[in-house]
Order: C-alpha cells, then sequence, then structure tokens
C-alpha cells in the first residue's frame, strides 16, 4: 500500500449542495432525485454542515429497507431546522490530504463523510467512510 496516496483518488466528486435556507422538503427532493446518501449544507458559501439521508428519515420514523423510497407527512419537516438535524461544523480536509490521515480522521468523529477542498477552500466532493473501506479492501 503506497503511504501518500491522495485523497483525491478514492473521493466522490459533488456538486449537490444543499444550502441553509433551502430546509427539509428539499432535502428530500435531492436525496431522493439523485440518490446520493450526502449533501453538505452551505451558508454565504462556507461550509457550514452535512446532512445525511439517515439524519432526514431518522426524524421521520422511517423503517424501509430503501432509504430513497419513504413518504413521509411533509408537516413533520415544521418541526424541525435544517440546522438541528445535520451534522454542525463538519471536519473539512484538504484534496491533498492522504487516505491514511482520512482515516485517522474518521476514527474521532461520529459522522461518516467529510468535505474535500481544494487550495482556495472551494468544495470538491465528499469522501466518505465506505471510500475508505473499499480502498483498504482492494489493497
Amino acid at each position: 500500500m503506497k503511504k501518500r496516496e491522495s485523497v483525491r483518488d478514492i473521493m466522490a466528486f459533488e456538486s449537490l449542495i444543499l444550502y441553509l435556507n433551502d430546509g427539509l422538503y428539499q432535502a428530500e427532493k435531492l436525496f431522493k432525485k439523485h440518490r446520493v446518501s450526502y449533501l453538505p449544507v452551505v451558508d454565504n458559501a462556507k461550509i457550514v454542515g452535512i446532512l445525511s439521508i439517515k439524519d432526514l428519515v431518522k426524524i421521520c420514523f422511517v423503517d424501509r429497507h430503501d432509504p430513497y423510497d419513504f413518504t413521509i407527512d411533509t408537516s413533520i419537516y415544521s418541526m424541525f431546522t435544517l440546522e438541528q438535524i445535520m451534522v454542525c461544523n463538519p471536519v473539512l480536509i484538504s484534496d491533498k490530504a492522504t487516505i491514511t490521515q482520512v482515516a485517522e480522521i474518521f476514527l474521532n468523529v461520529d459522522y461518516h463523510v467529510l468535505p474535500v477542498l481544494d487550495d482556495q477552500d472551494d468544495l470538491l466532493g465528499l469522501v466518505s467512510t465506505n471510500d475508505i473501506i473499499k480502498h483498504f479492501l482492494k489493497q
């Protein structure tokens, strides 16, 4: 295994983002339409959080095998804000970080995805614990 492999080699390049004022209904629409598991949350061009589909499903008390196939009474969305259920202020990593460095970060956080930024602090994509596991299994 190469010690200096970059996280860029395994990350998912993402173009989807959720704005803090979009709300939970918009999050549900994006999750279902694009079948993604995580959405970075942005406010004033700054990443302020990460929302997972599991976070959304959890507040809706949905017990399904397919997390993209659920229907809810959207009135539940009026009881919560996006900020209340997202992971706030996630660790942000550079695209120059090594895969090993990212794996070590995951040992110390309670969420499973990290935003990856370029030198200008622009979002390039996301790397998940699944990406790390798949990489190590290929070795």
